[in-house]
């Protein structure tokens, strides 16, 4: 980016006696600023190393909206979107932009959202070379020309070396603070460096905004095929969402986080942020070859030649690397595709209970998207011998300002309208539960997508798996006929009825909180029966 440009309305970011500005500078100049000043090392594959400090994940206790309206109308309260008075957010914005005046500062100017119908222009105000590193790589990177005119529709004051003392008398979780302001357009972080506070600060937002326009923000990832045949992928973590999505025969449209509008699917983000710990060449090569010059690993363990052990947890599991997206080979440029033809939704079943591949009615679909389910195996904590049920609406509850039924009305209304099939896919176990049975095999779970982007799996013959009420294929191109029904997997099937039934109920219990008396609509219908 040119030296001379200046940032459009400087001035209005009330920030005293600022010394320089770097403005959208370039990846050359972000790196010489991050070793001069020894924020980052350089690694091996010559990717930037940074350490967050000690958050290395996102604060989600100290995540606040202020309470005021007409926000406050639209705003689900409770454990994921608490409220702040809007007195409390003046004094700790006060303190945020006093932390950031009279030095250098980094201002980057991006977009979220590759639809010019749907994008926002933010601003991303920070002292740390590599947070700006961090959003230049995670977000839509303008040109030249379009920087000449832009105008910031939301703003982020990242103030991470600034924390709130007062924080019991403002009646708040702890000294960190990660604050939205929406009628004013203002985000404001202090006591936390983590760099995903500002990436899923901005999704948080786009999940405010596009559902009031009617178009559908998700938590996703979405590729697309010659034919021009979109497919959405929902998944929460460790369910194969990334590895799946990233298929060589096909052009990647983003990895985490899109928008649904009139003209179709769009990524929110011109890069990707992927997890590398245990990361090895062999299994993940796209990811791993994308860390290179421009990326930026964080919290990772290295040598002092900058040699980094992707195995090393010991000062985080949740490693990580950003890079933007044209550093996987097979992206789409645009980051934009037509209306989706496939919607799947991946969940890591470790109780062994749910089939490899079912069909799902359009009730059925906003179902299983309000209930968002995996179980994860909780092998790391002493007593725990069974598999743990995780459910989080939408495939990404932690990031819904508004109440989650918003979000599936609209999914369904979609599915409706561009005649969308949509699947469940089990990526987790077969023949029994954790323990007994084994991981479904990689091979089967891609055939069983390839059924679905092929479609070939609508000329299956199908049967009814009981409780559930799924739809499951008979047979399937590839894909061993006996895995298709999990019941003729385990050698005891009275375990499987006595598991299938628990787990039904697991999903009942969990959807009786979208069944109040003013409820948008009630689809437990579509759900378990027991």
């Amino acid at each position: 980016m040119s030296k001379e440009m200046k940032p459009n309305g400087i001035e209005k970011l009330g920030l005293d006696n600022i010394q320089r500005i770097y403005y959208n500078l370039s990846y050359d100049e972000l790196a010489a600023h991050e070793v001069n000043h020894g924020e980052c090392k350089l690694s091996t594959s010559g990717a930037a190393i940074c350490d967050t400090g000690i958050f290395t994940g996102r604060s989600p206790k100290d995540k606040y909206f202020v309470d005021q309206e007409p926000s406050n109308q639209h705003i689900a309260w409770g454990e994921v979107n608490k409220p702040v008075e809007k007195k409390v957010f003046d004094k700790l914005f006060d303190k945020a932009k006093k932390q950031l005046s009279g030095k250098d500062i980094y201002v980057t100017d991006v977009f979220c959202g590759a639809s010019k119908a749907s994008r926002r222009s933010i601003r991303f105000i920070s002292e740390v070379a590599w947070q700006a590193h961090f959003v230049k790589n995670m977000f839509i990177r303008p040109t030249e020309e379009e920087l000449e005119n832009f105008e910031p529709d939301f703003t982020v004051y990242n103030a991470c070396k600034t924390t709130n003392g007062d924080y019991e008398k403002d009646g708040l979780n702890s000294d960190v603070f990660v604050m939205f302001n929406i009628e004013e357009n203002v985000s404001i972080i202090g006591g936390t460096w983590y760099g995903g506070e500002m990436k899923k600060g901005i999704f948080s937002m786009m999940n405010y905004w596009l559902p009031l326009e009617n178009k559908l923000s998700m938590h996703c990832s979405a590729n697309v095929g010659k034919d021009g045949d979109t497919c959405l992928f929902f998944g929460l973590s460790g369910t194969g969402k990334t590895t799946l999505s990233t298929d060589p025969h096909r052009e990647l449209i983003g990895d985490d986080e899109h928008g649904w509008d009139e003209n179709g699917v769009f990524n929110f983000e011109g890069g990707c942020y992927a997890k590398v710990i245990d990361l090895d060449e062999r299994s993940e090569p796209e990811i791993y070859h994308a860390i290179r010059k421009d990326a930026l690993l964080e919290n990772v363990i290295h040598d002092d030649n900058g040699r980094v052990d992707y195995e090393d947890g010991s000062k985080t599991e949740n490693t990580r690397v950003s890079y933007p997206i044209y550093h996987i080979e097979n992206h789409r440029p645009s980051m934009e595709a037509g209306h989706p033809r496939n919607i799947i939704f991946l969940t890591a079943d470790a109780f062994g209970v749910l089939p490899p591949v079912s069909k799902l009615t359009k009730e059925q679909a906003m179902y299983y998207f309000l209930s968002g389910y995996t179980a994860k195996v909780a092998g790391t904590e002493r007593g725990i011998t069974e598999p743990v049920a995780t459910f989080s609406a939408c495939f990404g509850e932690a990031f819904l300002p508004l109440h989650p039924t918003v979000y599936a009305k609209l999914l369904g209304e979609k599915i409706d309208e561009h005649g969308v099939n949509v699947y469940l896919v089990n990526t987790g176990w077969t023949g029994g539960p954790y323990g007994v049975g084994k991981r479904m095999s990689i091979k089967d779970t891609r055939a069983c997508i390839d059924g679905i982007l092929n479609g070939a799996i609508l000329d299956s013959e199908f049967e009814t798996l009981d409780t559930f009420n799924l739809d499951i294929p008979k047979t399937l191109e590839n894909v061993t006929t006996e895995v298709l029904n999990p019941r003729n997997t385990w050698e005891d099937t009275d375990k499987y009825d006595k598991a299938l039934k628990k787990l039904a109920g697991m999903f009942v219990e969990n959807f009786k909180k979208y069944q109040t008396e003013n409820s948008a609509f009630d689809f437990s219908g579509a759900g378990p029966k027991l």
